[in-house]
């Protein structure tokens, strides 16, 4: 599997839409999923993401040419990470 920018334009574009999808819906087959994406297209969907990246693995993506959204997360705003100085 080759990664080029196309297709992870493509995959990052579709993990947007899933994620709108999945926070605007809570009736969406991703609501509250894992999701793994790879050359534009979903792989894989699982309740945790140990089973999402073993269902990748299995289907022979690298794990380098792949994209792991947690469906209806909040991507979108600023985050803060707090840690000790």
């Amino acid at each position: 599997m080759t990664r080029t920018a196309g297709s992870e334009d493509r995959s990052q574009e579709l993990a947007r839409r899933i994620n709108r999808e999945a926070r605007s819906s809570p009736q969406s087959p991703y609501a509250h999923k894992y999701v793994g994406i790879a050359q534009g297209k979903v792989i894989a969907v699982a309740d945790k993401l140990s089973e999402l990246l073993r269902l990748l693995d299995e289907a022979g993506v690298p794990r380098d040419q792949s994209l792991c959204i947690e469906a209806g997360a909040n991507y979108e705003g600023p985050h803060h990470i707090w840690g000790d100085q």
